[in-house]
């Protein structure tokens, strides 16, 4: 079944499987030796009490002997048990979520199924150019400054693009908010057991910044330490959901994407990030999907940007995800569609890593919980869109919702 499921995916779990199962028949048999093997000494055992008790301490001795045998034979079985256990573990944290039934087929993006279309391709005015252009013209954004700071992909703001940054975060928290999520501020490092906890580690560990010699690792999303505020934590149910809101600055290598397009905003390696974050039962994770999808919709709608909503195939998918919503506003300078979120179910399989149960109502038995996440939103090519879609020759339209938030109604 997971060697079938995953090939939606293009994974081939074939050879990792085989491997686990015939670890498991030599893990089952070294348990059974070191069983019979523990009856014995048990046998044993009391067999010396009689011995002695009757006077026959040369056949006690003797006896002796052969339980200080067994005690060895035992620990070295104990020993070779462990080492398969890991063995074992190693090669089942190589192996991807499986994908839902609702995962449709596909290898590639141009494989996703556009679910939904919403709001209108701006006209722009003659001249318009991209948000880079704009950035430079209204000295809200500087690229090169960043270069000299840091490098590339890490954009030093200024004036009105500092401002409008601020106020994307308070308004995408406030909607957070009213939603019913709770806002956390997070550590912007983690260690590793965060990292294996969310699934960057073994799997992303290449994209993520490295303080070496701390062993802590910069975040990648918020998603992975305000989850980890459960790892080894058993909930009430009645408490479910949870939900947790946070927005934190975000660290990625990019490793790999060399040749994309990373003009500008495109392509980062820092920037920042309003997540959010569920706990969820079993029974109510893709109800709580659909309401996730809904909720980053309305931040779109509300911020007036033409978007169209993906269910990602297999092949494009995440190695976490059991199903994944993208979200693309329209960036009308670029005439292209940008991902602004990805919001994602990941039924047990974080769950199952980080050891975060629920205690079942019935039964009062601990039972391993679902989490999601979602971006709402990634900030970069929001403001991208935002900036192109809006620019007039009078200067840079400001949406209404914002206005509030930043003071101003045109960057000019």
């Amino acid at each position: 079944m997971v060697i079938a499921k995953l090939k939606k995916k293009h994974f081939d779990a074939t050879a990792i499987v085989q491997q686990i199962t015939g670890l498991s028949v030599q893990k089952n048999e070294t348990q059974a030796k070191a069983d019979q093997l523990k009856a014995e000494m048990n046998k044993i055992s009391k067999e010396i009490g009689l011995l002695m008790r009757d006077g026959k301490k040369e056949d006690a001795e003797v006896a002796k002997i052969r339980t200080a045998e067994i005690k060895d034979s035992i620990k070295q079985l104990d020993e070779e048990f462990a080492r398969i256990d890991l063995e074992i573990f190693n090669l089942q944290v190589l192996i991807p979520n499986l994908p839902s039934d609702l995962v449709p087929e596909g290898r590639t993006p141009e494989d996703n199924l556009v679910v939904k279309r919403s709001g209108d391709i701006p006209v722009l005015p003659e001249n318009s150019v991209p948000h880079w252009e704009l950035a430079k013209k209204y000295d809200i954004i500087d690229f090169e400054l960043g270069v000299k700071i840091t490098g590339a992909g890490f954009p030093v703001y200024k004036g009105k693009g500092a401002r409008i940054q601020r106020a994307l975060i308070s308004f995408f928290l406030d909607q957070a908010r009213e939603s019913g999520y709770l806002e956390i501020q997070p550590p912007l490092m983690v260690n590793e057991d965060s990292g294996f906890g969310t699934g960057q580690l073994p799997d992303k560990e290449g994209q993520m910044y490295h303080a070496t010699i701390d062993n802590l690792y910069l975040i990648p999303t918020a998603e992975v330490p305000v989850t980890n505020i459960y790892r080894d934590v058993i909930v009430e149910a009645k408490d479910l959901p949870i939900k947790n809101t946070a927005y934190s600055a975000c660290f990625r290598r990019e490793a790999g994407s060399y040749g994309k397009d990373v003009r500008g905003l495109n392509r980062l390696h820092q920037f920042d990030k309003v997540e959010i974050v569920q706990i969820s039962h079993p029974d109510n994770s893709y109800q709580l999907l659909d309401e996730m999808v809904a909720h980053v919709a309305g931040l779109v709608e509300k911020l007036e940007l033409p978007y169209r909503i993906l269910r990602l195939c297999g092949g494009d998918m995440s190695f976490t995800s059991a199903l994944t919503y993208d979200f693309e506003v329209f960036s009308a300078a670029q005439e292209k569609w940008l991902e602004v979120s990805s919001v994602s179910n990941f039924e047990s399989f974080q769950a199952n890593r980080l050891k975060l149960r629920y205690r079942d109502e019935i039964t009062k038995k601990p039972v391993i919980a679902h989490t999601l996440n979602g971006s709402a939103l990634a900030l970069p090519r929001i403001l991208a869109s935002i900036l192109e879609n809006n620019q007039t020759p009078e200067g840079i339209r400001v949406p209404k919702v914002l206005i509030p938030y930043c003071g101003f109604e045109m960057i000019d």
